[in-house]
């Protein structure tokens, strides 16, 4: 090295190449403390649904059973036995849905009403998935930013990417992912002749 000139720069490319290796595995850490956080957060998401449904004395009455473990109910005679018997034979008689509706958060099925609103009375299959099946349009749609969707989408060699969003069978996404790369291809060929 001679005196004045300045020494070569560190190879940055290796740099690179930790960083985005660091950068990875924290996404692999963040992606699994999620997955095991869901069902905590839709548990919250429930909850709150819930509580926004009670009234003001709903809601104090279960702080109170909360607070004290015991439930208090305002019944006027509690040593007669007979009351408490028809309240837990009601809790444990069967509960009566014979079209197959699915429960709310009471247990208790939901109107038929809100049942054919949702559309839950369609079922969604994605081959990509497994042949899962999802009940109602708006699970389908979420499903396609879902990891077992995307899990899927990267066992074909596919990346997840809006293009890709409503396609459902595997021999669709292959053909698509074809056409994207020739139309790439081509791209890439006209900016190279120019």
């Amino acid at each position: 090295v001679q005196k004045g000139r300045p020494s070569p720069p560190p190879q940055t490319s290796n740099i690179r190449g930790e960083s985005r290796m660091d950068m990875a595995q924290q996404e692999c850490i963040v992606v699994a403390l999620l997955d095991q956080l869901a069902p905590v957060l839709d548990d919250t998401l429930k909850r709150s649904e819930r509580r926004m449904t009670q009234t003001h004395s709903e809601r104090e009455q279960e702080l109170a059973e909360d607070i004290s473990g015991i439930s208090n109910t305002d019944d006027p005679n509690p040593d007669d036995g007979s009351a408490n018997s028809d309240d837990s034979d009601e809790e444990d008689a069967p509960i009566y849905n014979p079209k197959g509706v699915p429960l709310g958060w009471d247990g208790k099925p939901i109107p038929y009403w809100l049942f054919k609103l949702h559309g839950l009375n369609h079922f969604f299959e994605c081959e990509i998935c497994g042949n899962e099946r999802y009940r109602g349009r708006r699970n389908y749609e979420k499903h396609f930013t879902e990891s077992k969707h995307a899990y899927g989408m990267r066992c074909l060699g596919i990346p997840n990417t809006k293009h890709f969003h409503g396609v459902d069978r595997i021999e669709d996404a292959m053909n698509l992912w074809k056409k994207l790369q020739m139309g790439l291809g081509e791209a890439g060929g006209k900016n190279g002749a120019e």
